[in-house]
């Protein structure tokens, strides 16, 4: 189980993120696109994800990650219960997501330290 804290540096790590307001919810962003939000009252993260990706983690991690029902799903986004998600699951889904919408010329630099 992570905390929103922990979740929160994790994705402020990645090169040139930033957080942002989402209709009331922290989203991060890297130039300018969503690449996660973090839900509190809900305890999960939405992780935008190449459809591959969710595919491999909602079949490795049943119950924990989920795509987001309807249109956003198809799309990628996808639910991880950070609850019940262990931190080397989290900061694989971030790191992912920030790839997957990370400007080109950033995301070959690759993960921060």
């Amino acid at each position: 189980m992570s905390t929103p804290e922990e979740i929160r540096r994790l994705a402020l790590a990645m090169p040139g993120a930033e957080e942002a307001d989402h209709h009331g919810i922290a989203s991060f962003r890297v130039g300018g696109k969503i690449f996660c939000t973090l839900h509190v009252a809900q305890p999960r993260l939405m992780a935008k994800l190449s459809n591959e990706d969710q595919h491999n983690l909602v079949a490795a991690h049943p119950g924990v990650v989920e795509a987001v029902p309807g249109y956003w799903g198809r799309k990628g986004s996808t639910f991880i219960w950070h609850e019940n998600a262990d931190g080397a699951l989290l900061a694989l889904a971030i790191d992912l997501a920030w790839r997957n919408v990370a400007p080109k010329r950033l995301s070959a630099t690759g993960r921060a330290s």
